[in-house]
């Protein structure tokens, strides 16, 4: 069997729809975790959908992905701006990682304009909504060995 695209979210997501919906929408992480579903089967691969809110789980799911996966989407969250152990984590591991955001950071607060993940990923999606998700699964699927 084919190894998974992991799907992996950062801090304060699990509250997709209802923090912020001008800014993140109002679709949930469940609804998110649909799509990214339906686009990896469309493309003949499966997906493993998981959230937290510590950066360490993040630091840990990313080295499982060294061997379990076949390429990372990352919504690091505001980990993003601020996480040099993320960083390093993306640099350890050989499978590509798209970096994934609902909003564009390029058009919101300075401090947003600045991505530690951004240096060691193959790419980037972002403000599309919802369907940034959809659009970083095909380019880790296109990206997948």
């Amino acid at each position: 069997m084919a190894k998974p695209i992991y799907v992996l979210n950062g801090p304060n997501l699990n509250l997709l729809g209802t923090r912020e919906p001008d800014i993140y929408g109002r679709e949930t992480l469940e609804e998110v975790r649909r799509r990214c579903e339906s686009r990896a089967k469309a493309l003949g691969r499966t997906v493993e959908f998981r959230q937290t809110n510590h950066e360490g789980v993040l630091v840990d799911w990313l080295q499982e992905a060294r061997e379990s996966a076949c390429a990372v989407v990352l919504n690091p969250g505001a980990y993003g701006h601020t996480s040099v152990a993320i960083l390093d984590a993306i640099k350890s591991i050989s499978v590509p990682v798209v970096e994934c955001h609902l909003s564009n950071p390029a058009q919101r607060e300075s401090f947003r304009h600045h991505s530690y993940v951004s240096l060691a990923a193959a790419g980037v999606v972002c403000g599309f909504g919802a369907a940034s998700y959809e659009l970083a699964v095909e380019a880790a699927a296109g990206l997948a060995r």
